[in-house]
């Protein structure tokens, strides 16, 4: 397994140097930092896989630096503080932190907590990344459509589809790089026989396109074969 990177972030040199000395004894890869605008600079540069943040620092304190983290980073955050008050650690605990330990600890113990997290922080990534490998979501490119919820994600954002938008889309997706005439089309979605000159299906599929396409004229998801019908590319 690949070492697991720690970023200790106080500015007392010696906190900084003693958790380093015990970390690395347990075989972690360890970067220092004395406040928080120098440990957002590293998380931006550097594969962190938690941070140890103190609370009280120079130029960002350790409640802002958090917030700044959550912003988008979601690896474990163990917060250090010489308050013992309990308004303090839920203070902390709800601007991001996953644990919280006063000073004077025990290195033994801040160990044993970066043990835990990385631990509960592995098997939670793990879980989440078999569940999307679960066959009835449908990932192309930045669009995901959910089978079994029918939900449909661009970019980031909820695409609401009407139900029979969705089996034309779902019909294609599945069937990636297969070309589906209009009467294919209907008779799949509507389980009966197209009728002479209806115009269903292109209704729908410039419908879909509007609502997928930054421009419906050149779509990068259902493509025309002209002369056939449509299909999602592989």
């Amino acid at each position: 397994m690949e070492m697991q990177t720690i970023l200790i972030v106080d500015d007392e040199k010696e906190i900084r140097d003693l958790v380093d000395i015990y970390l690395k004894g347990e075989g972690y890869k360890t970067i220092k930092a004395c406040d928080g605008e120098e440990a957002l600079e590293i998380i931006e540069n550097e594969n962190v896989d938690l941070v140890i943040l103190d609370v009280m620092m120079p130029r960002l304190n350790g409640i802002d630096t958090c917030l700044k983290i959550r912003e988008n980073r979601d690896m474990p955050i163990i917060m250090l503080s010489a308050k013992t008050e309990d308004i303090d650690k839920i203070l902390g605990l709800n601007m991001g932190a996953d644990d919280y330990l006063t000073k004077p600890f025990n290195p033994l113990e801040l160990v044993a907590r970066v043990r835990s997290q990385l631990r509960r922080f592995y098997r939670f990534s793990s879980k989440v990344l078999k569940e999307e490998i679960n066959e009835n979501i449908i990932q192309i490119d930045d669009l995901t459509i959910n089978l079994d919820t029918h939900e449909i994600i661009l970019s980031d954002n909820m695409v609401k589809l009407t139900p029979t938008e969705f089996d034309i889309l779902a019909l294609l997706a599945k069937n990636r790089g297969k070309v589906f005439s209009i009467e294919n089309i209907y008779e799949s979605v509507w389980n009966q026989e197209l009728m002479t000159s209806d115009n269903t299906v292109m209704v729908h599929i410039r419908k879909i396109r509007e609502k997928l396409e930054e421009n419906p004229r050149k779509p990068r998801f259902i493509k025309t074969v002209w002369g056939v019908g449509y299909k999602i590319e592989k």
